[in-house]
């Protein structure tokens, strides 16, 4: 048996209500970050070289479309326009939506390329583009997509819409909430396919809009919008791109053609060189080879006119913070996605970054990829913002426990053996 001195026990009492004491003022707000950490010395503001674009004047153009756009994607600059909010008749280029529901479907898991489409009464009765798609017939996902990107198969855009939402309305339903919630107002669907009907409109400036959506946040279509020709039913159905631009514009991979007899000419075109990607959407064009001519031209206007600029990759490290309620950890802070932006060709500026923080003080426990404030670009000779990106800690950051503190905190003070 041990036996201690009254004094050994008086010491020791006093110590270990020194140590909780010092324990109640780490794990505060206030204090745990003098005791446990050291002071991020990091400005929020700091000078980085970078681009940005002065933007000239508005190039002339002789078009003879109704109305045209030309975007530039990853920033959604429109860098020309005309009469782009007018309600016109898409035609195929409906299907931009189409084809922008079916890979949401695909990319959270409730549709496999391998799954099979298969062709119901109604939809075998759909007229104009087709590839005789009989009922019963049956096409994996794959295959189909092919048929719409290529061919724009009016008889698989049903068959997909039914087995998505049960019916071409439910679909359609489905298309005109995501257009809404898309910002696209001057746009208003009746089918899923594009065949003229009474109230089914758009604009350029929504085509181009919902172009977007599809090529940045699933890049896959991109795989059957850029074919020119392929086959289908083991190799016994060949298919022929109706978009020429796929075979004669350097880049080109997209992305929907649209006419009919009351639409005419449509097209929404897309092309990629040097990490720079466009979108030139014309519609009512009097001739297929118009629409194409004045895709092209507004594509080479992006081409030789502006270049795109990175200025942060998804993941790059901004800060370092302390965590509260953590004994170790300091959180790296990164940027949640990639940042670029729309520069004149050949022009480069200073811009300065400014970090905003949702709270002062992070405080765990924290969850991986939890939004914990944003970073803000602006120009440092104009001081106008540029944009901006959310900031995110990548990893989960728990809670410390009573035990790891008292450990953390023997380690920061030393302290005389009990025995």
């Amino acid at each position: 048996m041990l036996f201690i001195k009254n004094k050994t026990i008086s010491k020791c009492i006093v110590r270990i209500s020194i140590l909780f004491t010092i324990y109640s003022m780490v794990t505060s707000n206030v204090f745990g970050s003098m005791f446990l950490y050291p002071i991020s010395t990091k400005k929020s503001k700091s000078s980085v070289q970078s681009s940005v674009s002065t933007f000239g004047t508005t190039p002339q153009f002789a078009f003879v479309s109704a109305s045209q756009v030309l975007m530039e994607p990853t920033t959604g600059k429109i860098l020309y326009a005309n009469n782009e909010n007018e309600k016109l008749l898409p035609a195929s280029v409906t299907k931009v939506m189409t084809l922008l529901l079916v890979m949401e479907q695909i990319d959270i898991g409730k549709l496999s390329y391998t799954d099979k489409i298969t062709c119901s009464a109604n939809a075998s009765k759909m007229g104009g583009s087709q590839i005789w798609f009989k009922e019963g017939e049956s096409l994996s996902v794959d295959e189909a997509l092919k048929a719409i990107c290529v061919v724009s198969a009016n008889d698989v855009t049903v068959a997909m819409s039914e087995h998505i939402a049960g019916s071409e309305p439910n679909f359609v339903k489905m298309m005109n909430d995501k257009a809404l919630s898309l910002g696209m107002e001057n746009t208003h669907f009746m089918n899923c396919h594009g065949i003229d009907e009474d109230d089914h409109y758009t604009s350029a400036k929504d085509v181009a809009i919902m172009s977007r959506e599809l090529i940045l946040k699933h890049p896959d279509i991109l795989k059957y919008t850029s074919i020119w020709m392929d086959t289908l039913r083991d190799g016994t159905f060949s298919l022929s791109s109706t978009n020429k631009l796929i075979k004669s514009y350097e880049g080109a991979n997209g992305l929907k053609t649209g006419s009919t007899s009351k639409a005419l000419f449509n097209l929404s075109s897309s092309a990629t060189r040097d990490n720079t990607t466009y979108i030139a959407v014309v519609m009512r064009a009097p001739s297929s080879d118009i629409r194409l001519e004045e895709c092209k031209q507004l594509l080479n206007y992006g081409f030789s006119t502006y270049q795109i600029q990175n200025i942060y990759d998804k993941g790059t490290v901004v800060d370092s913070k302390p965590v509260n309620k953590n004994v170790e950890k300091h959180a790296n802070i990164t940027v949640q996605e990639s940042f670029s932006t729309l520069v004149d060709k050949g022009s480069k500026m200073e811009v300065i970054e400014n970090i905003i923080y949702n709270n002062d003080i992070l405080k765990a426990p924290i969850t991986a990829n939890q939004v914990v404030g944003k970073l803000e670009v602006l120009s440092k000779i104009s001081g106008e913002k540029i944009g901006e990106v959310p900031l995110v800690i990548t990893e989960d950051i728990p809670k410390s426990s009573i035990k790891e503190y008292m450990k953390k905190t023997f380690k920061t003070f030393t302290m005389c053996p009990l025995a």
